[in-house]
């Protein structure tokens, strides 16, 4: 019998999954609680790096499709002290492809759009998953449908549903927060600034961060140590900001006073460290599910999208789907455990009251 097989979460990494597993026959479905694929923004930029991503997108079939969207270019990286001082430069020599930018919204639709029509239910919000013995679980979802499986894959995200079959660990604040500011047609000043590609400013337990995206859009995130309610008094988003980076140069400010629509507050959460579970027939998670961490990891999407082609490909060629999720969950659990820990060092590294420490390690790493 044909084992059926449902994905949790249709962004990068479930969607790879699926990708990889209909290319080889195997029947698989997407569920997902959004009632539709635009219902809401999918953020900013993403690298896709060759040791990782971009192996994931040849397993699909989708790498040259991808590097005629990508943005070389975007490898371009900045670093600036807090007065404007540009201190360090890397600009991509020619035909350096090693990671890429590409806007999620892109990438997300040249997954869907490689997809067979229906494989992805959107409005399926799941609720709880009830185990029926011999690795079968049913779903059950918030308008009362149910549906069995014989495997189930967590690729929801950080707060995951299908996670709490596996694990009692919860995401924990890691006392950054990131203020999410996007800047449309940001002008000259601006984008002579950012550049091609990323820039990043650290200073005293904060730093500025800016992204070129496509469509001539400037993502920006002012990140801060703070607690996880820190802007709830009557102060606006602007000003509170503008005064905690109030010593920092008017360049540097242009990139939060410029701005006129909304401020949106992106705490930064992590599971501990290392993240594992007994092995249980019939469930496994992917991506954030699994190896939530925060952004300093410089994985992201990639590490996702590599468990993704890891797991298809273990179900592809091992005897049973038990034997596939162990196989893969051999490899994932510890590679994720691996590259938390280094976030975690990043994090605490470039968010530091240390700016020479910050800088160091910055510098080191672009």
């Amino acid at each position: 019998m044909t084992p059926r097989t449902a994905i949790v979460g249709a962004g990068p990494g479930g969607l790879t999954c699926a990708r990889i597993l209909q290319r080889q026959g195997f029947p698989v479905t997407v569920l997902d609680r959004d009632p539709a694929p635009d219902a809401r923004p999918q953020g900013g930029t993403l690298d896709m790096h060759a040791d990782s991503g971009q192996l994931a997108l040849q397993a699909a079939g989708l790498l040259e499709a991808f590097l005629d969207l990508s943005r070389p270019e975007g490898q371009e990286m900045r670093l600036y002290d807090h007065t404007g001082g540009l201190l360090h430069q890397h600009a991509p020599p020619p035909g350096e492809s090693f990671n890429p930018e590409i806007d999620r919204g892109q990438l997300r639709a040249l997954l869907l759009d490689s997809l067979t029509p229906g494989t992805v239910q959107w409005g399926r919000n799941l609720t709880t998953l009830t185990p029926l013995g011999d690795g079968v679980h049913r779903a059950h979802f918030e308008d009362g449908s149910t549906a069995d499986y014989d495997l189930v894959i967590g690729a929801d995200g950080a707060w995951s549903r299908v996670r709490r079959l596996l694990s009692d660990a919860v995401p924990v604040y890691t006392g950054v927060t990131f203020v999410e500011i996007s800047l449309n047609n940001p002008g000259t000043e601006i984008s002579e600034l950012v550049g091609e590609g990323t820039m990043m400013a650290p200073y005293d337990n904060k730093a500025l961060i800016a992204q070129r995206n496509s469509g001539n859009r400037v993502l920006v995130y002012a990140a801060l140590r703070v607690p996880q309610d820190w802007n709830r008094g009557p102060v606006s988003m602007r000003d509170e900001l503008l005064e905690r980076f109030a010593d920092w140069s008017p360049r540097l400010l242009s990139l939060i006073a410029k701005h006129d629509g909304d401020f949106v507050n992106r705490p930064l959460f992590a599971l501990p460290v290392p993240h594992k579970w007994d092995h249980t027939p019939g469930v496994t998670l992917l991506g954030d599910a699994a190896h939530l961490m925060s952004p300093f990891s410089g994985m992201g999407a990639n590490l996702a999208m590599l468990d993704a082609a890891d797991l298809a490909n273990s179900i592809i060629t091992e005897p049973t789907i038990d034997a596939a999720v162990q196989a893969y969950e051999t490899v994932m659990i510890p590679r994720g455990a691996e590259a938390a820990h280094g976030a975690d060092e990043g994090l605490n590294t470039a968010i530091s009251p240390s700016t020479d420490q910050a800088l160091a390690h910055l510098t080191k790493h672009l």
